[in-house]
């Protein structure tokens, strides 16, 4: 036993060597590579300067002149027009992808700048989703009992049975004065199946408002017939909650001017087959190296020179080792 633990002693100490002459290699090999990089930018800094300046003055040029907008028009389908809606969108997506100009000339879009993309999306509003509406009341506790509330709310056909969605479209230059939502927007308005059923729809709103005013007015007619004892609002009041029948009289004449109230909005929203209800034009889109080329590109050529220069020295050391 006496006889091995000096052999170990010895082991260690060399490892111990070893690993240190290891780290000081280590050290030393990255001291050297940064003594060359100083030594490469000394000799050739007049290219790096040339370099980073043409990087900078290209990247400018291109940030001041190939911005790309971002705009959106939040609008509410009616008359049943979301399909209708979501073709469209494809459809003009489709032409900006194949370049008609014939197509975006006959839209009123034949100016700078151009479209680069449009797409469509709900906003997804549960609250609405279910509003006034049974069916997608049941349809949502199902879901929900189900657990998976949050992947059907962003599903296609849930997806289409929102109220109001965005239109999302993006240009090359700026769009003065809204120009290019006006004319995407007459264009997505002027299918003739949805305008006439637009007028038919407008004309049943303002029927419906029409009867309902009449049933209010003759409710009113036998709510003032009713003869009350004393002169007082308050007994007045009171008899009516003692009588069954008058307070049905009054609760429908509370439904009715309710429900007037609400195809007054809807003649307000009916004016058009796909009705804006706010347009956002003219923002400037900074995601990934859009607006960053002025400082991309000077560095960017810097180390495709650096790459260059790497490629040329091994190249020369591999044909050395050849002869």
């Amino acid at each position: 036993m006496s006889t091995k633990v000096p052999q170990n002693n010895e082991d260690q100490e060399i490892d111990l060597v070893v690993i240190s002459k290891k780290i000081s290699n280590f050290f030393h090999g990255i001291n050297t590579s940064i003594f060359r990089a100083i030594q490469f930018f000394i000799r050739n800094w007049i290219i790096v300067l040339i370099l980073i300046l043409a990087g900078f003055g290209l990247g400018w040029f291109l940030d001041k002149t190939q911005k790309t907008y971002d705009n959106q028009i939040i609008v509410q389908p009616n008359f049943g027009s979301v399909d209708y809606l979501y073709a469209k969108v494809d459809l003009i997506q489709s032409k900006i992808l194949t370049n008609d100009t014939a197509f975006f000339n006959s839209i009123g879009i034949s100016q700078k700048p151009t479209l680069s993309k449009i797409s469509i999306e709900p906003i997804v509003d549960v609250f609405k989703f279910v509003n006034n509406n049974e069916q997608n009341l049941e349809v949502l506790k199902l879901i929900t009992n189900n657990g998976d509330l949050k992947s059907v709310i962003k599903e296609t056909t849930t997806s289409k049975n929102y109220p109001f969605y965005v239109i999302n479209f993006s240009t090359k230059g700026l769009s003065k004065d809204g120009i290019y939502a006006n004319a995407l927007l007459n264009y997505i308005n002027s299918s003739k199946y949805y305008i006439d059923i637009q007028k038919v729809s407008v004309l049943n709103i303002k029927e419906k408002i029409k009867k309902n005013e009449e049933i209010i007015w003759q409710i009113d007619a036998v709510l003032n017939k009713v003869p009350v004892s004393g002169s007082s609002s308050h007994d007045k009041l009171v008899y009516y909650n003692e009588n069954t029948q008058l307070n049905d009289l009054v609760k429908t004449k509370d439904g009715l001017i309710r429900e007037n109230a609400n195809y007054k909005i809807d003649l307000i929203t009916s004016d058009k087959i796909v009705k804006e209800s706010s347009v956002t034009t003219n923002m400037e889109n900074t995601e990934s190296v859009k607006g960053k080329l002025k400082i991309i590109l000077p560095i960017l050529l810097v180390f495709v020179f650096i790459f260059i220069v790497f490629i040329k020295r091994f190249y020369k050391k591999q044909q050395a080792l050849q002869v």
